[in-house]
């Protein structure tokens, strides 16, 4: 399973099983990042460095709080995400909180970033 796959399916669970568009995922939250490794280079430059070593690493996930993902990703990919997902913008910072971490960790099992 892909990082897409699995941001999807935990959203999607998050949402009470409502189904994903994993390409608006896709195009929306990773496209202008560069993919998984652009979305962790903007997380790290957000200040986030510690909380997505711990995601990409085999120990325990350090939280982040919805106002963190609210201030490393910027105004526009939270509106095209949210609009593509079908979910109320100012929800999106709390799914996203909750369940990045656990996405971006199962991207990488041996602690290492796909390529």
């Amino acid at each position: 399973m892909g990082l897409l796959d699995g941001i999807g399916n935990i959203i999607s669970d998050a949402m009470s099983g409502k189904p994903i568009n994993l390409a608006a995922v896709a195009g929306q939250l990773f496209q202008d990042a560069g993919g998984l490794q652009g979305i962790v280079d903007q997380l790290n430059r957000a200040g986030l460095g510690e909380q997505v070593s711990s995601w990409i690493g085999t120990g325990s996930n350090l939280p982040v709080s919805a106002d963190q993902i609210k201030a490393a990703l910027s105004s526009e990919q939270l509106r095209s995400l949210a609009q593509s997902l079908g979910v109320d913008i100012d929800q999106l910072p709390e799914i996203l909180a909750e369940h990045l971490p656990k996405a971006i960790d199962k991207a990488s099992p041996q602690g290492v970033l796909p390529s």
